[in-house]
């Protein structure tokens, strides 16, 4: 069992006073202090924690991938030793309850494990050589030689909703750490306990794996000056962030402001419109009424791939479905909600979008009275034409809310989605005979999103190569990269070639013998082989 203090944890070693600091955790069920406190990081200790990381940069930039792949394993070890203390103290933080904590920490863990897979295969650096052609006519062309290299020290700021998965130890510290890069993360003041627990257990690995003490920091804050401290402090080379619009935006803003802008992988949600055609509607409407209120109502709404948006075509069978889903989500228990400013955020903008034109509440719409934070299940509607002449019917809805929007007909669908801004994911519900419809909503939509998903749900991300967790602005600042599965290490690498270097000077991914037995694209064509051979 960990005594928690409540310091700050500056490169492996507690900073500050700690107990009964300005930063309190509260029990989201019961609106009750939950006894764990953490201290505002002062300038100084934010100085200390990226100085610290530029030291120890200096040493692990060159650190052989095999080697960040043990610290990987150990800081999912570490994690897994902290075990039912970490649970019971999130729990109290969050109020997400025993079996969704259990998972969470599973994903937290097994990305940490993919990551460490990745390292040893070694491919991930991308290397590239065009050998040297000196009979060139009319001019020689030189040895060129590119590969990814670490990007610097990374700020990242845990999320509210993820205590694990997105927070101290989760998906950007991970990519990050799996690149070679040190890392400040800044815990999310709803949770200080659970940060703690999971800064101490990656000191942990940090020390047994004899890497440089620098390599991890944690400070605590809720002022916003904290965290604009942090990411504007010239040693900091990127930030990662999940998390609201308005705070991803105004890190987004101080990091382009720098005498230096540095890259902010800013993941901010949105509404992850859903599109369910007539006849889908037909042969299975009571199914994806169903499969609709549970992904809203998933983890009280609090999912950055809720569908906060679903687009019908007018008829009989729409109105008899929305009908359904209103039932179903009038029925449906209440969960509680992370925290007290969510509850106050998400009444906020359920009023300004009812106060809109031409919109209605079917259901909900209401905070819930009670111990725990909570908010009524809720169902608006609107029409297409009030929807794309009002942008600020897209707002996001932070919880268990959705917006029907309903067309007239085909056309009309299509031309209210041209106004869509950027979202995380899209959901198109079709039959077969509808799939030259939805060819051409899939046409659209995928100049929106990062994710199109067919006859499905979106809440649920899985952590594999081949997700895309992004998308076009205002879901990320970058929509050119994930933040889930192995291709988020991109985030916290940069190219650098080699120009008729000797081959000593090399990089080994890049040497002749290619002694790491990765593959490489050499004069254009893919090989594991020695240039020797």
């Amino acid at each position: 069992m960990i005594t928690l203090t409540g310091q700050q944890l500056i490169a492996g070693v507690p900073s500050g006073a700690g107990q009964n600091g300005s930063i309190a955790g509260i029990n989201p069920r019961t609106k009750a202090p939950t006894g764990y406190y953490a201290q505002e990081a002062t300038a100084a200790q934010i100085d200390a924690a990226v100085r610290a990381a530029s030291e120890a940069f200096s040493e692990t930039r060159g650190y052989r991938a095999v080697r960040l792949a043990g610290f990987l394993d150990t800081v999912a070890a570490e994690i897994e030793a902290l075990g039912e203390q970490l649970l019971h103290v999130a729990d109290e933080e969050t109020g997400l309850g025993l079996p969704r904590l259990t998972g969470e920490r599973g994903r937290t863990t097994g990305q940490l494990r993919q990551f460490a897979a990745l390292l040893r295969e070694g491919s991930y650096v991308e290397a590239i050589i065009d050998r040297a052609l000196p009979d060139r006519q009319p001019a020689p062309r030189p040895d060129i030689r590119r590969m990814l290299q670490p990007i610097g020290p990374v700020a990242v700021f845990s999320a509210s909703n993820f205590p694990f998965a997105f927070a101290v130890a989760g998906g950007d510290t991970a990519s990050a750490f799996a690149a070679g890069c040190p890392v400040v993360v800044k815990g999310h003041p709803s949770h200080p306990a659970t940060s703690e627990l999971f800064g101490r257990a990656v000191s942990a690995a940090v020390a047994r794996e004899g890497f440089p003490a620098g390599f991890f920091s944690l400070i605590q804050g809720r002022e916003i000056a904290t965290g604009q401290a942090l990411v504007i402090h010239p040693g900091i080379q990127a930030v990662g962030f999940t998390g609201s619009i308005r705070a991803g935006r105004a890190i987004y803003d101080a990091a382009a402001a720098r005498p230096t802008p540095i890259p902010v992988y800013a993941e901010m949600g949105r509404v992850n419109p859903m599109v369910i055609l007539p006849g889908a509607l037909a042969a299975r409407g009571t199914a994806v009424a169903d499969g609709l209120v549970h992904s809203v109502t998933l983890g009280s709404g609090q999912f950055c791939t809720n569908p906060g948006l679903v687009f019908v075509i007018d008829g009989p069978q729409t109105q008899a479905f929305i009908a359904a889903v209103t039932d179903r989500m009038g029925e449906a228990q209440s969960g509680t909600l992370l925290n007290e400013y969510i509850e106050e955020g998400l009444g906020r903008a359920v009023e300004r979008t009812i106060a809109e034109a031409n919109v209605r509440s079917l259901t909900g719409a209401r905070a819930l009275e009670g111990t725990a934070y909570c908010y009524a299940n809720t169902v608006l509607q609107t029409d297409s034409a009030s929807f794309r002449a009002n942008p600020q019917l897209q707002e996001e809805h932070f919880g268990p809310v959705t917006l029907f929007v309903v067309s007239t007909g085909e056309d009309d669908l299509l031309d209210t989605l041209h106004v869509l801004v950027g979202n995380l994911t899209a959901t198109i519900h079709a039959e077969a005979a509808e799939e030259q419809a939805a060819a051409a909503i899939i046409s659209v939509l995928r100049e929106k999103v990062g994710r199109i998903i067919w006859n499905g749900f979106p809440t649920g991300v899985e952590v594999v190569y081949a997700m895309q967790h992004g998308g076009p602005y205002p879901a990320t600042t970058a929509p050119a990269t994930t933040s889930v599965g192995k291709t988020a290490i991109k985030r916290f690498l940069r190219p650098v070639a080699y120009q008729d270097l000797p081959d000593a000077l090399l990089p080994p991914a890049l040497q002749r013998a290619n002694p790491l037995g990765i593959w490489r694209i050499v004069d254009d064509e893919w090989t594991k082989g020695s240039e020797e051979a």
